[in-house]
């Protein structure tokens, strides 16, 4: 249905076809829904908790401490590694808000199915607003993270703070890409889910985080194409630009590649072109994310 020229000269709003989606345009519309539910998220997920939000600080201290011990202490690789604990918790804080919101992201439609059935909203709706939740609980790791570093000697600079925010806009789009995809895919393949739970589990082993970037680089071998794809992994270059902006000004790096700027750095080579490349595969990915999600979600409602 289209507005009358009547109705355009009297000023009036045009009428749009009802169920209309405009995409992720639609967010901006609807903040206020928006806002609405992450907050009963974030309320559902705490509610009868003796801790509440304080569980945001638990989990990823406990799940630090395993990495640390294990990787760092007892398999002795951090021996070579200045300040293991925020190259660690550097790669750590910004993964997570990658597997958190793939997670629950790929429930969020169906587990909103009675709203879906019920009445029209844009359903990408559902799945940002997980990655909002997990952008919420990434907030008091990511205080640690910077009150850690600056214990250990970090100070800001143009390349410590752009080279974090370059990570977490690869991080933030790529979320968002997958969030779109994998909720729409569940919601006629329920089995995805589970598929989900196994990719959670890899992760953390396809970036440099539990172990250095330079095993990878030593086993592979310089311009070899196994090399070439594991640095084809957007969330590689991510982790590896976040432990730049606040790993590497801790340790003698910097001055060291002062005094000789041939010295060696623990990063592959040209990172913030590489950064500025995997931002843009992730626009992509978000384009073509949000183009079968508006296919899939036509029969959302039969399928729920």
């Amino acid at each position: 249905m289209t507005a009358t020229t009547a109705e355009i000269a009297s000023g009036a709003a045009p009428l749009v076809d009802p169920g209309r989606s405009g995409g992720l345009a639609d967010l901006l519309r609807h903040r206020y829904l928006l806002r609405l539910l992450v907050r009963r998220e974030l309320r559902s997920r705490y509610q009868g908790s003796l801790l509440g939000l304080g569980w945001s600080y638990v989990r990823p201290a406990v799940n630090f401490a395993v990495y640390y011990f294990i990787v760092g202490i007892f398999l002795a690789l951090g021996k070579n590694t200045q300040n293991l604990a925020i190259y660690l918790f550097a790669g750590m804080v910004v993964l997570n808000v990658f597997t958190e919101t793939m997670t629950t992201s790929t429930w969020s439609v169906v587990g909103n199915g009675a709203l879906v059935k019920k009445i029209y909203l844009p359903r990408e709706l559902f799945p940002f607003a997980s990655f909002l939740v997990s952008a919420v609980n990434m907030l008091p790791a990511l205080v640690i993270l910077w009150a850690g570093a600056i214990f250990s000697g970090w100070r800001p600079s143009m390349l410590a703070l752009g080279s974090a925010l370059l990570g977490l806009a690869i991080v933030a789009v790529l979320s968002t890409a997958v969030a779109l995809l994998y909720s729409g895919i569940n919601v006629y393949f329920r089995d995805f889910g589970q598929v989900v739970d196994i990719l959670g589990l890899l992760i953390p082993w396809s970036v440099p985080m539990i172990y250095p970037w330079s095993v990878v680089r030593d086993f592979f071998g310089v311009g070899s194409w196994q090399l070439d794809v594991y640095l084809a992994n957007p969330l590689a270059v991510a982790v590896s630009l976040f432990q730049r902006g606040f790993w590497w000004p801790t340790t003698d790096g910097p001055a060291i590649l002062a005094r000789n700027p041939k010295a060696p750095v623990p990063f592959p080579d040209h990172l913030t072109v590489r950064g500025l490349i995997a931002l843009g595969v992730s626009l992509i990915l978000v384009v073509l994310a949000q183009s079968v999600f508006g296919r899939l979600q036509r029969r959302f409602a039969q399928e729920l």
